[in-house]
């Protein structure tokens, strides 16, 4: 499907295969079926059966290569010691050549004046202390070496052997000594005869996912605050928009709202602690004003689980970290590449202790600041540098020290400004600017954020916003307040706030959330 033409190039030098799409084909996804359906890519199993001291024997990789170390060791041994006797015999030569240039004079006497080879070669051994090799040696030499020139050169060869000969002394006596010299010879065919990998060895046959198969696009997804999800083509969103905001169920509202690609992954935190991931292509395809499908449908959520946080994620990559916070003051930050495999039955994020639970998630570069605000009125604001990266089933680090019966109620991070909102039980909020929350170290007690009283209840949320958001408030029996961030009144942190909605006797404000508003942006 979307192939036009297929072209056989191939030619003396090499290979080549020449395959015409349709103008709306897309490339990976016709080779991914190809190399699904056709031969175009194979694999073949390898049976590791090797001989082993004359037995066969069945060897996995380590063992292999164990071998293969072993073996180039007993070269290296056998090498040195053929290279070291060499150069014992050569130096025991040159130590006679060296004799014979100290008394040249005595030494030519004593040659012209014997009868015979065999009684100058006895003459020399009996006179100069020499054995027979270095006598015949001498002997053997020729008239030219005895020059200066020839002497330098005797003396040079001569200190150099005996170099050698300590070098491989050494390298006998030391393993540790010849495991590098492998290693280095090792890394010399490398670099002399290394080229790219044209195999790729696995465990086990690779299969094809369904993502390889479908094609690439981008697409809107919606989350309402009731946690009904699902995704439609931005073309729909363009051209439908207006209606998309009123859409979905009464009482429900348009929560998050972000453009991915059907190839990205979403990641769901819990209350408990846990990461869920859904594939983008994954969600439900329904039209702008539908509802979608309930989150608790597609999540094989515990009992008394729920999400708390969304995030949606392009690539995983190095830099990248998943900031999560728990009502009990804990900060933890882990590498976003640790959740680079999240699984629809989900995966430990963060150790969440018996009483306290994840409230908050948010995705940062490495180098923001983190703010976190109490229900009692305290914010304290300190550099995420503070805190170490983790692995996924550690449990943090105090962020906060929290008195009898707080919690924090919202984490924000900050890269260069803004405004946080804080909203309290009876409806009463403000807008701060984030440049009044001085930074301090992590684990204080934090600054005064609002002026609390019995008039407006402990702080129930608190979230960075924008002069273009709308805000939700919604309370314990179900009343609905909906303002524009822009008319919410920005106030000094040591201020009570205004009243944002009124809540009767008896009820109180238990959820804020930003609306997105779908009759703005892309």
């Amino acid at each position: 499907d979307g192939i036009v033409d297929i072209r056989d190039e191939s030619d003396r030098d090499g290979m080549r295969v020449v395959i015409e799409l349709k103008r709306d084909a897309q490339p990976e996804v016709v080779l991914n079926q190809l190399y699904k359906h056709t031969p175009l890519q194979s694999t073949f199993g390898v049976i590791m059966l090797a001989l082993v001291d004359g037995q066969p024997k069945v060897l996995n990789l380590k063992e292999m290569l164990q071998h293969f170390i072993d073996f180039r060791h007993e070269v290296v041994v056998r090498r040195a010691r053929y290279e070291l006797d060499k150069a014992e015999k050569r130096a025991h030569i040159l130590e006679g050549y060296l004799i014979a240039l100290d008394n040249i004079d005595e030494i030519i006497a004593l040659i012209k004046r014997s009868r015979t080879p065999e009684t100058a070669k006895r003459g020399l051994m009996r006179q100069f202390k020499l054995s027979e090799i270095q006598a015949q040696a001498i002997l053997d030499m020729r008239l030219q070496r005895l020059t200066g020139l020839e002497r330098r050169k005797i003396q040079e060869e001569y200190r150099e052997t005996i170099k050698t000969i300590e070098r491989l002394r050494a390298l006998l006596a030391s393993r540790a000594r010849r495991m590098q010299l492998i290693k280095q010879e090792l890394q010399g065919l490398k670099e002399k005869y290394g080229d790219e990998r044209r195999t790729e060895i696995v465990t086990e046959t690779e299969e094809f996912s369904l993502e390889d198969l479908i094609a690439e696009e981008d697409v809107v997804i919606t989350l309402s605050h009731k946690g009904f999800i699902k995704r439609f083509p931005v073309s729909s969103y363009k051209r439908q928009r207006a209606k998309v905001k009123a859409s979905g169920l009464e009482g429900d509202w348009m929560e998050n709202l972000f453009v991915a690609s059907t190839h990205h992954t979403i990641l769901f935190f819990t209350n408990k602690g846990k990461c869920y991931g859904l594939k983008v292509h994954e969600l439900p395809n329904a039209g702008p004003t539908t509802k979608g499908r309930a989150l608790v449908n597609l999540l094989r959520l515990s009992k008394g689980e729920r999400v708390e946080a969304s995030v949606a994620v392009r690539r995983f990559e190095p830099g990248a970290y998943v900031v999560m916070t728990t009502a009990q003051g804990l900060v933890k930050k882990t590498p976003l590449e640790e959740f680079s495999r999240p699984r629809r039955s989900g995966v430990q994020a963060m150790t969440v202790k018996k009483g306290d639970e994840l409230i908050d998630v948010r995705l940062t570069d490495g180098s923001e600041d983190i703010v976190l605000v109490t229900a009692s009125g305290k914010a304290i604001r300190f550099s995420e540098r503070e805190v170490r990266p983790m692995g996924r089933t550690a449990a943090g680090v105090k962020g906060i020290s929290l008195s009898k019966d707080d919690r924090v109620v919202g984490m924000v991070t900050v890269k260069h400004g803004g405004t946080i909102l804080v909203v309290s039980e009876r409806g009463y909020g403000k807008a701060v600017n984030l440049s009044e929350y001085r930074r301090t170290s992590r684990g204080g007690k934090g600054l005064l954020t609002a002026r609390l009283s019995s008039k407006s209840g402990k702080l129930v949320s608190a979230m960075a916003i924008s002069p273009d958001d709308d805000v939700m408030i919604v309370t314990a029996k179900g009343k609905l307040g909906h303002l524009r961030a822009r008319d919410i009144k920005t106030m000094r942190r040591d201020t009570l706030g205004v009243r944002l909605i009124k809540v009767n006797e008896g009820d109180v404000v238990t959820d804020v959330a930003k609306v997105v508003n779908g009759n703005g942006g892309e």
